[in-house]
């Protein structure tokens, strides 16, 4: 990139962990953007300093204000303004979405850069059916409204991608045998570096593995779309248990029965007993 970037916003991708994955254009548009908007000046500094480009930081992250934006918009009025995550393709899972959607009302240019990303690369290695799947950043980290988001997304047919921390793994993983029974599951993480693992089997084998080896890094978690098995052999309590945790009884039964096409009344009567 040889000319100089005209004014507005650069979302730039960053590498995952493997350093070698940024590419050529990010490079120039960092190396020519008039200021880098970051969540962590640290991290995103050790990046510029393997890539040898000084560049002022401005940092903005999920606790930006509103005089934060309005600080880098006005900046992008007059200069390019390249957008980074701390690693990754910024905006997935990462705060930035404000600030993009506010620079397009506004009228202001914006670009996006390809680069790496942590759940494409996850479904391309877990063997897991790729033609439909469904990222839905991470899973609360309260039991119950864990399994309630998993219960609501228990009949999409895709498969489901999910980012995951080490110390939760474990908890998510007996969530999902739990409401999604008898599904396979990949375990994606530390990808690009040098102990990169990407482990699928059901719920319960992954759980033993883990036990064994307590996984360190950051986490993709898959997990398999439904088959098309026949109604009776879908686990209608552990889906009414799960909606039980967040709704009544009538309300469980309702999201169950539009989830599976089963009978609503007698999806009720067998809430009521559960209850």
């Amino acid at each position: 990139m040889e000319h100089t970037l005209s004014p507005g916003l650069y979302i730039v991708a960053t590498p995952i962990g493997n350093l070698g994955d940024i590419t050529h254009r990010a490079v120039e548009v960092l190396r020519g953007a008039g200021a880098i908007a970051c969540e962590d000046t640290r991290v995103t500094g050790k990046l510029l300093h393997h890539l040898n480009i000084k560049q002022r930081m401005i940092r903005y992250d999920d606790h930006a204000s509103e005089s934060d934006r309005e600080r880098l918009l006005a900046l992008m009025e007059t200069q390019p303004v390249a957008l980074v995550s701390d690693a990754g393709t910024p905006l997935i899972s990462d705060p930035g979405y404000r600030l993009v959607r506010m620079a397009r009302e506004r009228g202001i240019a914006v670009t996006s850069l390809p680069g790496a990303n942590a759940a494409v690369m996850a479904v391309t290695l877990s063997g897991l059916p790729n033609d439909r799947f469904l990222f839905a950043g991470f899973l609360p980290g309260k039991a119950k409204a864990r399994e309630a988001v998993l219960a609501e997304l228990a009949p999409v047919r895709a498969t489901l991608i999910f980012y995951e921390t080490a110390p939760r793994l474990e908890a998510s993983l007996q969530a999902i045998a739990a409401v999604l029974p008898g599904r396979d599951v990949a375990v994606a993480r530390e990808l690009t570096k040098k102990f990169e693992e990407c482990r699928t089997g059901l719920p319960e084998e992954l759980i033993a593995h883990f036990a064994q080896h307590p996984p360190k890094g950051e986490i993709v978690l898959l997990v398999a779309p439904p088959s098309n098995e026949p109604a009776g052999d879908i686990d209608i309590d552990a889906l009414l248990r799960a909606e039980l945790m967040e709704s009544k009884t009538s309300q469980a039964a309702a999201k169950v029965a539009r989830a599976t096409g089963l009978d609503r009344k007698m999806l009720y009567a067998r809430a009521l007993e559960l209850k």
